[in-house]
């Protein structure tokens, strides 16, 4: 019965090569886990499942299985994870080995293996230790399903305590023989023991295989489930030692362990950004998943990368840039290392889609929303809502974390998500609301009958000029805190910034210090000074020796205006002189507000409105979330300047809820529903009008629809857009009454909608770039770079542009005969520019969305050509922020065109110009920075000194030292240094990666071929 031997035990060579197996892996954990140690790594402490088998009057036989199953990185587990897929090859019906089991038993194998691979599929939210014992319950009941009546009853269970059961676990080769003792016993006549014995091994080394590989690394360690590296390196670069108690609370919630979608809600600063991390470095470490994090704007989206690379770098992921025009679609498929995606809204819609296309939306393990709130914010939350809504559908594997400081209507946005919520109003600073109503302030009070109580008299002497030049008391409220404090002073317009900045820096120098303190003039000019004299060198050399006028007269007194006027240069050498205390006070646009994170003592905000616009409860609780800096302040203040005809508002505003998130993909119609139900098509999610609407119910639109239209049905609003997108070209198909949708055929989509789609064009204007395209095949002047610039050129921007007539007349007459010819192909006549400038009336009618883009594709045109955006600014009569802008709107519609090209074969010739003017769109420096400004947070004049300095290539800086960065770059800290090094040492490796992984590729033996042909590789 047992062949040469006298039962089961007694054949060796199968125990004791379990035995051995199972004393090498011990030892093997243990002395990776000792060298660890001594190279003062993180340690691991493995705790392992254990088997426990009991012998009770009952004749009940229990396993029970407890602890966690612990996920080594090592290349042990590698060989462990090849050799087991190598073994699994082997086990195919046809193989020699299986020959000799009755065909039911290989049916209940194949049935095994395919329950196997679906629980695998399902198990996003199960605990892996429960996965295994359900892997063992079904190995067993199929091992025992021939037992008599009087056998041994198998149960399993999950034990809680692992520590209480160690001294009774047994090991692997005891589970073993227990198991086959159980299958000896059994009496099938039509079957052999011997057969038998061999299904149970067999059965169970495949899923206990399987089930360990699949849960390998659930818990490595003991910072929440992290190595403990994790906790050292947040000390190192962040300076965190310890976990606020919301956040361990957040982050050991019932409903993260299940992998439950998850809303979490805290006011600004109170550290949402530090549980989105870890639950990220989970993601990629402990269950090796790709991760997709979702910031509002590129700025955030690069500082972001930058943070997050030495993190990368240390701890073995890749973190690749998904911003303006970078990113790669579909991106590459990594075998070794898992890669966190950090997007924008745009690019993240964009790369969802391609990992639908090519069905690898199950490798995204988790997505991360910042600014959840921004759901309900135009034609960017409709785009967002498509990316939740199609995750949602196609991948139920995926987990969705969404967080905010600023929401109210949680239920919907639960019903949305399928998520859990959890909220707590703790910040780490208390802050202190205030409104200013002439002279008097008063402290927000939600228990005042009216919201407000009385706190103070301001105590400032004004004289008669200051008090007309400063009636909002504005100088009296900042001098309270600079300079040895910070402020933030929030401005509805941009002009308004500089005009409040000028301001105050007048008065503080000729009136008020002056007058009432002369003491203190050379206390605010000394204040840093030698700094302050770096900052205005540094923004000189970054204007290649332009400085605003404005910004050389406040800048000597710690103070600064941020607005979008500004370079993105500008912006950040002013935002690090902010953070290290050289700037005292920013006056600022409420885009500070919802970008970086620039805490200030006090923050005031110098009127109740956005432009012209009133204030929303939202954007206040942004502005004023800015007060009060973690560990420097003991409290921070916000203060609301308020005239008498806004005191009712304010009232109401100070004492509101915040604003409800409604969808807007009904509002935005070309971006939003026409957008998402083409790519449902394209995509193949839905094909058919009753699809479309079972998906359309899970949005969150589907969700307010009675709220948001209440004329008419989701599905006649379905309908109508589909039938919108049919007469356009963009899908074929016939809709028919809603009686016969259910008879009705799938819907196709045309190559014009393929394009659309995968280019992320607005609907709007797809019609006019192909038209405009198609006519470019016709002509196209190649002799220079104005002709593709113009067709590059964003339609949307054309309609907020004004040109200035004579400037427009002066370059005209600037254009070669080659350039003249451009401008007649595109349809703008000479005469036509000549009347306008000289005041003419105009008889011809003439598309004002051409001239306008001709206008603006000059100013493309003279960028490329010199490169220095303020002698384009001056020339064009623009701010140098707005032709920044420009030429980064044009760079991502590049590369969008590039990919509407790709999807029609009659556009071949644009690929190949369309990749190289991308390029030079997207940096728009001389050949030999690009390398260098490749690096995230690396922008021209770092580049530039940088290069000057002999770091030439990615190399050079990927293996720099940064202490001899620091001693060798002006201006540059330790911090900035360490992370640019490890930014452009995590671009090297994505790019070595990257062509590892081509290589690889190359190299693979194709599946298909056949046995006859098939040559195998040196």
């Amino acid at each position: 019965m047992f062949g040469d031997y006298d039962s089961f035990s007694g054949n060796d060579s199968l125990l004791a090569q379990v035995d051995n197996m199972e004393q090498e892996c011990i030892q093997s954990i243990d002395l990776t886990s000792c060298t660890k140690n001594m190279e003062d790594k993180a340690t691991v402490e493995p705790a392992f499942g254990y088997l426990q088998l009991q012998n009770a009057k009952s004749k009940e036989l229990i396993f029970s299985a407890a602890g966690n199953i612990t996920g080594f990185r090592t290349e042990e587990e590698n060989h462990l994870r090849i050799t087991s897929e190598q073994e699994n090859r082997t086990l195919e019906p046809g193989d020699c080995f299986l020959d000799d089991l009755p065909s039911s038993q290989l049916l209940c194998f194949e049935e095994m293996n395919k329950t196997s691979v679906d629980s695998r599929k399902s198990s996003g939210t199960k605990e892996s230790a429960n996965d295994m014992n359900s892997c063992l319950d079904k190995m067993l009941n199929q091992s025992s399903c021939h037992h008599n009546a009087e056998h041994t009853k198998i149960n399993n269970e999950l034990s809680l305590s692992t520590s209480s059961n160690l001294s009774k676990r047994k090991s692997l080769k005891d589970h073993l023989k227990n198991t086959m003792t159980g299958n000896a016993k059994a009496q099938t006549p039509q079957v052999s023991r011997t057969k038998q014995l061999k299904e149970a091994v067999l059965s169970e080394e495949i899923c206990v295989a399987k089930k360990t590989i699949e849960t390998s690394s659930v818990d490595i360690g003991p910072f929440y489930g992290l190595p403990s590296k994790v906790k050292d390196l947040l000390v190192q670069f962040r300076g965190i030692e310890k976990l606020y108690e919301w956040q361990h609370t957040c982050l050991t919630l019932e409903s993260l362990q299940q992998r439950k979608n998850l809303i979490y809600s805290l006011p600004t600063s109170g550290g949402k950004t530090l549980v989105a991390e870890i639950l990220i470095l989970q993601e990629l470490l402990c269950r090796q998943k790709d991760v997709l994090m979702v910031l509002p704007y590129v700025a955030i989206v690069q500082e972001k990368v930058w943070a997050l690379s030495s993190f990368g770098i240390e701890l073995g992921f890749l973190v690749e840039e998904y911003a303006g025009s970078k990113g790669r679609f579909p991106p590459i498929k990594r075998r070794m290392k898992k890669s966190l995606y950090i997007a924008t809204i745009e690019k993240g819609h964009s790369l969802v889609n391609s990992l639908i296309e090519t069905g690898r939306i199950g490798d995204l393990g988790l997505v991360v929303v910042d600014e959840l709130h921004m759901l309900g914010e135009g034609s960017r939350g409709a785009t967002l809502e498509m990316i939740l809504a199609k995750i949602l559908y196609t991948s139920k594997t995926t987990q969705i974390i969404g967080m905010s400081a600023t929401l109210n209507n949680v239920g919907d946005l639960q019903q949305f998500l399928q998520a859990e919520y959890y909220t707590n109003n703790f910040r780490p600073v208390e802050l202190k609301e205030y409104v200013k109503i002439q002279d008097s302030i008063y402290e927000v009070d939600n228990k005042a009958e009216n919201g407000l109580t009385f706190s103070r008299l301001l105590n400032f002497k004004y004289s008669s000029n200051l008090q007309k030049m400063d009636p909002d008391h504005l100088i009296a409220l900042v001098t309270e805190v600079i300079p040895n404090y910070s402020c933030l002073v929030f401005c509805p317009t941009k002009k308004n910034c500089e005009n409040v900045a000028e301001m105050i820096c007048k008065y503080l120098n000729k009136v008020f210090v002056c007058l009432f303190a002369p003491n203190r003039s050379r206390e605010y000019r000394n204040h840093r000074e030698n700094e302050k004299q770096d900052l205005i060198k540094d923004l000189k050399n970054i204007g290649k020796g332009s400085l605003c006028p404005v910004l050389k007269r406040t800048i000597p007194f710690g103070i600064a205006y941020h607005h979008s006027g500004l370079t993105s240069d500008e912006r950040k050498r002013i935002e690090e002189a902010y953070s290290a205390g050289v700037l005292c006070l920013l006056t600022c646009t409420s885009t500070l507000a919802a970008g970086v994170n620039l805490p200030a003592r006090r923050v005031i905000l110098r009127a109740p409105y956005v432009a012209t616009e009133f204030l929303k409860k939202n954007q206040y609780k942004q502005m004023i979330g800015r007060a009060g800096r973690a560990g420097i302040d003991s409290a921070g203040e916000s203060i609301l300047i308020v005239q008498e005809k806004d005191k009712h508002l304010v009232r109401d505003l100070v004492n509101s809820p915040l604003e409800n998130c409604y969808s807007n993909l009904f509002l935005e119609f070309t971006k939003g529903i026409q957008s998402l139900l083409l790519s449902l098509v394209g995509l193949k999610i839905a094909r058919n009008p009753e699809e479309i609407y079972h998906f359309m119910c899970g949005t969150l639109f589907g969700v307010q629809q009675q709220f948001l239209s209440k004329e008419k049905s989701l599905s006649a609003i379905t309908r109508e857009a589909l039938g919108c997108l049919i007469e356009k070209g963009l899908l074929k198909g016939k809709m028919t009454s809603e009686k016969e949708q259910k008879s009705q055929s799938n819907l196709e989509i045309t190559q014009l909608g393929q394009a659309t789609y995968k280019g992320s064009i607005d609907l709007a204007y797809c019609d006019a770039l192909y038209r405009d395209l198609k006519k470019g095949l016709e002509g196209l002047v190649l002799e220079s770079c104005l002709h593709l610039l113009y067709l590059t050129t964003p339609y949307d921007m054309t309609y907020h542009c004004r040109p200035d007539w004579m400037i427009y007349f002066r370059q005209f007459s600037q254009l070669n005969s080659v350039e003249q010819k451009v401008a007649a192909i595109v349809g703008v006549p000479e005469s036509f520019i000549t009347k306008k400038a000289s005041g003419q009336a105009i008889k011809k009618d003439v598309d004002n969305c051409v001239i306008n883009r001709l206008y603006l594709s000059f100013v493309l045109y003279a960028l490329l050509k010199e490169t220095n955006i303020w002698n384009v600014s001056e020339k064009f009569n623009m701010s140098r922020g707005y032709v920044q802008n420009l030429l980064n709107s044009a760079a991502s519609f590049s590369s969008c065109m590039l990919h509407f090209c790709e999807e029609l074969e009659e556009f071949w010739v644009y690929k190949a110009l369309l990749t190289e003017l991308t390029k030079r769109l997207t940096y728009c420096v001389k050949a030999e920075l690009i390398p260098l400004m490749e690096v995230a947070g690396v922008l021209e004049s770092r580049a530039k000194q940088l290069y000057d300095s002999g770091y030439k290539t990615l190399a050079h800086l990927a293996n720099a030292d940064p202490e001899t960065l620091v001693k060798m770059i002006e201006h540059l800290s330790r911090h900035q240094a360490r992370q640019i090094v490890s930014s452009a040492k995590m671009l090297l490796r994505e790019k070595a990666e990257a062509l590892q992984e081509e290589v690889e590729e190359l190299l693979k033996v194709p599946t298909d071929t056949p046995e006859g042909l098939l040559t195998t590789l040196p």
